[in-house]
Protein backbone atom coordinates (compact mmCIF):
# COMPACT_ATOMS: atom_id res chain seq x y z
CA UNK A 1 0.00 0.00 0.00
CA UNK A 2 1.31 3.80 -0.80
CA UNK A 3 1.49 6.23 1.45
CA UNK A 4 1.47 9.84 1.18
CA UNK A 5 4.55 11.78 0.68
CA UNK A 6 4.82 15.57 1.21
CA UNK A 7 7.48 17.14 -1.33
CA UNK A 8 7.42 19.93 -4.13
CA UNK A 9 10.64 18.05 -5.48
CA UNK A 10 9.75 15.17 -7.67
CA UNK A 11 13.24 13.74 -7.68
CA UNK A 12 12.87 13.47 -4.18
CA UNK A 13 10.12 11.21 -4.58
CA UNK A 14 9.88 7.50 -4.29
CA UNK A 15 8.79 6.36 -8.34
CA UNK A 16 5.24 5.45 -8.21
CA UNK A 17 3.70 2.88 -11.02
CA UNK A 18 0.68 5.28 -9.92
CA UNK A 19 0.28 8.06 -8.99
CA UNK A 20 -3.84 8.69 -9.29
CA UNK A 21 -4.11 7.98 -5.21
CA UNK A 22 -5.39 4.10 -6.19
CA UNK A 23 -3.91 1.55 -3.50
CA UNK A 24 -2.45 -0.91 -5.50
CA UNK A 25 -3.84 -3.63 -3.22
CA UNK A 26 -7.49 -4.71 -2.83
CA UNK A 27 -8.92 -6.63 0.25
CA UNK A 28 -10.77 -9.59 -0.74
CA UNK A 29 -11.89 -12.65 1.19
CA UNK A 30 -11.13 -16.07 0.81
CA UNK A 31 -13.75 -19.23 1.75
CA UNK A 32 -11.65 -21.34 4.16
CA UNK A 33 -10.89 -24.14 2.16
CA UNK A 34 -8.93 -22.21 -0.48
CA UNK A 35 -7.50 -20.23 2.05
CA UNK A 36 -6.06 -22.95 4.20
CA UNK A 37 -4.33 -24.88 0.79
CA UNK A 38 -2.90 -21.03 -0.23
CA UNK A 39 -1.40 -20.93 2.97
CA UNK A 40 -0.12 -24.29 2.81
CA UNK A 41 1.41 -23.03 -0.33
CA UNK A 42 2.59 -19.75 1.14
CA UNK A 43 4.52 -22.09 3.48
CA UNK A 44 5.94 -24.26 1.37
CA UNK A 45 9.73 -24.97 0.89
CA UNK A 46 8.75 -24.55 -2.41
CA UNK A 47 7.24 -21.02 -2.51
CA UNK A 48 11.48 -19.69 -2.11
CA UNK A 49 13.85 -16.52 -4.04
CA UNK A 50 11.72 -14.34 -3.26
CA UNK A 51 8.63 -15.91 -1.11
CA UNK A 52 5.08 -14.58 -2.45
CA UNK A 53 2.73 -13.64 0.30
CA UNK A 54 -0.77 -13.92 -0.17
CA UNK A 55 -1.40 -11.09 -2.72
CA UNK A 56 0.61 -12.17 -5.24
CA UNK A 57 -0.55 -16.16 -4.55
CA UNK A 58 -4.33 -14.96 -5.02
CA UNK A 59 -3.66 -13.02 -7.96
CA UNK A 60 -1.81 -15.71 -9.61
CA UNK A 61 -4.44 -17.62 -9.40
CA UNK A 62 -6.76 -14.48 -10.70
CA UNK A 63 -4.44 -14.40 -13.87
CA UNK A 64 -3.90 -18.04 -14.24
CA UNK A 65 -7.59 -18.96 -14.80
CA UNK A 66 -8.53 -15.73 -16.30
CA UNK A 67 -5.74 -16.50 -19.34
CA UNK A 68 -7.97 -19.48 -19.99
CA UNK A 69 -10.36 -18.92 -23.43
CA UNK A 70 -13.30 -19.96 -21.23
CA UNK A 71 -12.34 -18.08 -18.09
CA UNK A 72 -16.05 -16.99 -17.11
CA UNK A 73 -17.61 -20.34 -17.80
CA UNK A 74 -15.38 -21.95 -15.91
CA UNK A 75 -15.73 -19.79 -12.76
CA UNK A 76 -19.56 -19.84 -13.00
CA UNK A 77 -19.61 -23.77 -13.13
CA UNK A 78 -17.46 -23.65 -10.37
CA UNK A 79 -19.65 -21.35 -8.22
CA UNK A 80 -22.72 -23.28 -9.89
CA UNK A 81 -22.14 -27.05 -9.46
CA UNK A 82 -19.36 -26.68 -6.27
CA UNK A 83 -19.70 -23.73 -4.12
CA UNK A 84 -23.40 -23.15 -4.20
CA UNK A 85 -23.18 -26.86 -2.09
CA UNK A 86 -21.36 -25.33 0.89
CA UNK A 87 -22.99 -23.42 3.71
CA UNK A 88 -23.04 -19.94 3.48
CA UNK A 89 -21.83 -19.20 6.66
CA UNK A 90 -18.56 -21.11 5.84
CA UNK A 91 -15.75 -18.72 7.68
CA UNK A 92 -13.86 -16.54 5.26
CA UNK A 93 -10.36 -15.09 5.70
CA UNK A 94 -9.49 -11.79 4.92
CA UNK A 95 -7.07 -11.06 2.75
CA UNK A 96 -5.64 -8.78 -0.59
CA UNK A 97 -4.96 -9.00 -3.68
CA UNK A 98 -3.26 -6.51 -6.68
CA UNK A 99 -5.46 -4.27 -8.46
CA UNK A 100 -4.97 -5.61 -11.73
CA UNK A 101 -6.59 -9.08 -10.98
CA UNK A 102 -9.23 -7.34 -8.78
CA UNK A 103 -10.14 -5.66 -11.68
CA UNK A 104 -10.53 -9.20 -13.72
CA UNK A 105 -12.55 -10.12 -10.92
CA UNK A 106 -14.61 -6.89 -10.61
CA UNK A 107 -15.48 -6.88 -14.75
CA UNK A 108 -16.90 -10.74 -14.16
CA UNK A 109 -19.00 -9.50 -11.40
CA UNK A 110 -20.70 -6.81 -13.49
CA UNK A 111 -21.08 -9.22 -16.57
CA UNK A 112 -24.39 -10.22 -17.58
CA UNK A 113 -24.02 -13.97 -16.53
CA UNK A 114 -23.82 -12.38 -12.88
CA UNK A 115 -27.21 -10.56 -13.74
CA UNK A 116 -30.93 -11.56 -13.47
CA UNK A 117 -32.37 -14.09 -13.73
CA UNK A 118 -28.80 -15.74 -13.03
CA UNK A 119 -27.50 -15.90 -9.14
CA UNK A 120 -25.46 -12.91 -8.00
CA UNK A 121 -22.26 -13.97 -6.91
CA UNK A 122 -19.75 -11.81 -4.89
CA UNK A 123 -16.01 -11.34 -5.17
CA UNK A 124 -14.97 -13.34 -2.37
CA UNK A 125 -16.91 -16.22 -4.23
CA UNK A 126 -15.39 -14.95 -7.52
CA UNK A 127 -12.38 -15.08 -5.84
CA UNK A 128 -12.47 -18.38 -4.34
CA UNK A 129 -13.34 -19.97 -7.29
CA UNK A 130 -10.29 -18.73 -9.18
CA UNK A 131 -8.10 -20.40 -6.54
CA UNK A 132 -9.80 -23.82 -6.49
CA UNK A 133 -9.80 -23.82 -10.52
CA UNK A 134 -5.69 -23.44 -9.66
CA UNK A 135 -6.04 -26.15 -6.98
CA UNK A 136 -7.88 -29.04 -8.57
CA UNK A 137 -4.86 -29.49 -11.64
CA UNK A 138 -2.11 -28.53 -9.15
CA UNK A 139 -2.75 -29.38 -5.50
CA UNK A 140 1.18 -28.38 -4.97
CA UNK A 141 0.56 -25.12 -6.71
CA UNK A 142 3.82 -25.45 -8.64
CA UNK A 143 2.17 -23.47 -11.40
CA UNK A 144 0.24 -20.80 -9.26
CA UNK A 145 3.72 -19.91 -8.00
CA UNK A 146 5.41 -19.54 -11.36
CA UNK A 147 2.42 -17.26 -12.21
CA UNK A 148 3.24 -14.94 -9.52
CA UNK A 149 6.91 -14.72 -10.56
CA UNK A 150 5.09 -13.84 -14.07
CA UNK A 151 3.00 -11.25 -12.48
CA UNK A 152 5.84 -9.76 -11.07
CA UNK A 153 7.94 -9.28 -14.22
CA UNK A 154 4.67 -7.58 -15.62
CA UNK A 155 4.11 -5.45 -12.43
CA UNK A 156 7.35 -4.52 -12.73
CA UNK A 157 7.54 -4.02 -16.65
CA UNK A 158 4.90 -1.33 -15.66
CA UNK A 159 6.17 0.50 -13.10
CA UNK A 160 9.45 1.26 -15.33
CA UNK A 161 7.45 2.44 -17.73
CA UNK A 162 5.01 4.51 -15.93
CA UNK A 163 8.03 5.94 -14.49
CA UNK A 164 9.80 6.74 -17.41
CA UNK A 165 6.24 8.23 -18.88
Amino acid sequence: MFTAASTTHRRNTIPRPHQSGLQEIIETRLWLEEHDWLYRLLRSETNVSPTFRFPDLISACVSQVFALPDAPTRIFRFLGTELVLRSPQTPRRRESMWRNQYQLLQELQRSPANRHPNPKFQLDQLTTACVALCRMPDPLGTSVLQQARLNMVERSQLERLTASG
